[in-house]
């Protein structure tokens, strides 16, 4: 089985843990929420078994990356800047870059606003999104109508940390529970991201589940460790940022993502639902093709790691990249 190892690196003021398996051609994994780089560990293997060289840090905030105190600290040209801070350090010129969730929208702004350092976009779950006429956060109080809107929640420091915090293990577990058909279906009957009345918390609205099976006791025992030695402030503080980088990117208006781009969409998704990648054409004008992955919840990459690996490596192969032998 390949090995992976693991570098803690200097770079863009902060100290970012990656790990690294195979050599060839870099494919720079990047987790979202709540995650670490262990989300990756099926795709890590394939890209070096393949000939790449997969990257997949702790971003800012997670396991054993630094997590600075100031909110501002979490922008998106932070998060950018430690990418590509992290390739100068390892002396890579460029790389593929595959994102999950909110490490979706890092890759996709990575091409906008670094494009020289990108080779090929990779969305998992997470569409490009295009500059909205509004703040986010406008626009999600519109939709929710005084209803409950995770996102909206995450937004006043300490709230949102202190539930997730108070029992790590219970919050990961309701954060990893499979999506099914129903529960994916009536998250439809909502605008994405709106959970139901105002009252309570998000906890309240995801309850306790056993561990997925796309998930061992031991897989589950590393997520858990990280997030109770870090909790859930860092990555939190990314949400926190949604308006700052809509207010610091107005330069970015229209701006289209030139690379060649594969989409990954879970047909289960409940909140970044198949039909958002619809059109994306329009502003990825090189988008090779959308692969929707069934019967597969949000946590795609490791519940069909084999429909992952094979569309992810497929798209690769197509780009005649550099493979180690």
């Amino acid at each position: 089985m390949t090995e992976i190892t693991h570098k803690i690196i200097e770079a863009n003021g902060i100290r970012i843990h990656v790990a690294e398996a195979g050599e060839g051609f870099p494919v720079l994994l990047c987790h979202g929420f709540p995650e670490i780089w262990y989300s990756w560990r099926h795709q890590m293997r394939a890209l070096a078994a393949a000939g790449y060289r997969a990257l997949a840090p702790d971003q800012r905030g997670y396991g054993e990356t630094s997590a600075p105190d100031a909110i501002e600290k979490y922008s998106i040209h932070h998060l950018v800047g430690d990418l590509t801070s992290l390739l100068d350090a390892l002396g890579l010129e460029r790389a593929v870059v595959v994102g999950h969730d909110w490490g979706g929208i890092v890759a996709w702004q990575m091409a906008l606003l670094a494009p020289h350092r990108v080779a090929a976009v990779v969305g998992v779950n997470t569409p490009f999104f295009p500059r909205p006429p509004a703040p986010p956060l406008v626009i999600m109080r519109h939709m929710a109508q005084g209803r409950f809107h995770y996102m909206i929640y995450f937004q006043e420091p300490g709230v949102a940390d202190a539930e997730l915090g108070r029992d790590v293990r219970r919050s990961l577990r309701a954060f990893y529970q499979v999506t099914r058909r129903e529960s994916a279906e009536r998250a439809r009957e909502n605008p994405p991201g709106v959970f139901g009345p105002k009252e309570g918390g998000l906890l309240d609205r995801l309850g306790d589940a056993p561990l997925p099976p796309y998930m061992t006791p031991e897989d589950f025992e590393v997520f858990a460790r990280a997030f109770e030695k870090t909790g859930f402030t860092g990555g939190l503080n990314w949400y926190r940022n949604m308006d700052r980088n809509w207010e610091t990117t107005a330069y970015l208006n229209g701006a289209k993502v030139q690379h060649p781009a594969l989409m990954i969409t879970a047909e289960w998704d409940p909140v970044l639902r198949p039909e958002m990648a619809e059109g994306m054409e329009q502003w990825v004008p090189n988008l090779r093709r959308t692969v929707l992955i069934r019967e597969c919840g949000h946590w795609t990459q490791q519940e069909k790691p084999a429909e992952v690996n094979a569309a992810l490596l497929e798209f690769l192969q197509e780009l005649e990249l550099p493979r180690a032998r």
